[in-house]
């Protein structure tokens, strides 16, 4: 518009139209509104889709059934139940290269952050509530984690290791490992007596975890003894029937 009214307007062109009186036309509101409208259409569909294509919460879509991995952030170390093998850890987990896994995250004291920088985004860990992550390791090797998110004066020591094992069978090996050490978590006093604050914690394996102890950390928070499931379809707000604990989960990530 600068150089066109510039061209037109300019001393030498003796055609141009005087409009001294001019206020409106309808062809200029029209290019003026319907330009920016079309611009605010483009920009909001396009991060409606890259919003939802990213959320954290969504598992991701592979041939591989995903290792589920319940994630408790402790003062300050991090502890790790793996349900379906019936193993515990502390700072350190491991799971197959190439293969989802689903991170189910919570707090046992105050809000945390659970990240692995190389592998995708982190996700806050909070007392009584469940997040929700889905990462996948694309290369074998050991990975970073850490709490990305200050929890006190062992903040600066609460981070673990992360192995992306080459195969399924080496991750077994991994788990066989686990199985074999003397400490089991089998009830409440010995999950409170973990619980209780440390910097700098070494590793540690646990061969047996008492059955649903992460959705006995969550509820002990909830004052009615139950704790609420926020996973449901949009629109409604009732707890789900399964009671999983609140899933304020969040983005599809993958590495």
């Amino acid at each position: 518009m600068a150089i066109g009214f510039a061209w037109k307007y300019r001393a030498s062109n003796k055609n141009a139209k005087y409009s001294p009186n001019w206020s409106h036309s309808n062809k200029v509101e029209a290019v003026v509104w319907t330009i920016p409208i079309l611009i605010v259409i483009f920009l909001a569909v396009l991060t409606w889709k890259t919003t939802h294509a990213l959320e954290p919460s969504k598992p991701l879509v592979h041939d591989a059934k995903p290792v589920t991995i319940e994630v408790i952030a402790m003062d300050w170390k991090w502890f790790f139940i793996y349900p379906e093998q019936g193993i515990a850890t502390v700072n350190e987990i491991a799971f197959p290269a190439n293969t989802p896994v689903e991170f189910k995250i919570t707090s046992n004291s105050v809000m945390n952050s659970f990240f692995i920088p190389r592998l995708g985004s982190q996700i806050y860990a909070m007392a009584g509530m469940q997040t929700k992550l889905h990462l996948i390791a694309d290369e074998s090797g050991t990975y970073d984690g850490i709490s990305s998110n200050y929890s006190g004066k062992g903040f600066s020591g609460m981070k673990f290791k992360a192995i992306a094992t080459p195969d399924m069978d080496t991750f077994n090996q991994w788990v066989a490992k686990a199985k074999q050490s003397p400490e089991v978590m089998n009830d409440m006093a010995t999950y409170e007596k973990l619980a209780q604050p440390s910097e700098y914690n070494k590793v540690e394996y646990f061969s047996a975890v008492k059955p649903d102890l992460f959705k006995d950390v969550i509820n002990k928070f909830m004052g009615h003894g139950k704790s609420m499931d926020m996973t449901q379809p949009e629109g409604e707000h009732a707890a789900h029937e399964g009671m999983e604990g609140m899933d304020m989960s969040h983005a599809e990530t993958s590495h």
